[in-house]
């Protein structure tokens, strides 16, 4: 028998409590509520969901909510989501410290949605998809990335992302 966490289904899952920034405490230790996973949202929920973590400091959380709607909504979507979930992830190693993983990610990320910017947006339209500021998404990962690069401590709330203009 193994002494490994399991979740309902039996799968190994740590119940470890987590910080904002999604790094395990000690059992016992006060955490952060996880986020539910595979939870359906409307690609707005998601946008206005993963905000609100973002600005509460916890980007961990958010690329959760960004990695939801890459893997349940439409295949053409998938690869906005999964830029937009690197740029949060990115944004927790920097918090944490990791410079290395973190301006890598950053990048990934803004690299991923690069490919959307010329576009202007996924509905041929030529409207930007769920009011998503991507030009500006970009250039403040590739900023984020170069200050994380010089060693500077990054503060996860202090530097979350505007995701939209409004």
């Amino acid at each position: 028998m193994s002494d490994r966490d399991r979740d309902g289904a039996g799968r190994a899952r740590s119940a470890r409590p987590r910080d904002g920034l999604g790094r395990p405490l000690p059992y016992g230790e006060a955490g952060v509520a996880r986020q539910p996973e595979g939870v359906v949202r409307s690609p707005e929920e998601t946008v206005r969901e993963a905000q609100r973590l973002l600005d509460a400091g916890m980007p961990f959380h958010a690329h959760e909510v960004f990695e939801d709607a890459w893997k349940t909504g439409p295949a053409g979507e998938a690869g906005l989501w999964r830029a937009l979930a690197q740029l949060a992830v990115g944004l927790t190693h920097a918090a944490r410290g990791n410079a290395v993983g973190g301006a890598r990610l950053l990048r990934r990320g803004a690299g991923g949605l690069a490919g959307f910017e010329g576009l202007d947006g996924l509905d041929g339209l030529g409207r930007v998809p769920y009011g998503l500021e991507l030009d500006g998404l970009v250039r403040w990962a590739g900023e984020l990335a170069h200050r994380v690069e010089r060693g500077e401590p990054i503060d996860a709330a202090r530097e979350a992302p505007r995701l939209t203009a409004g």
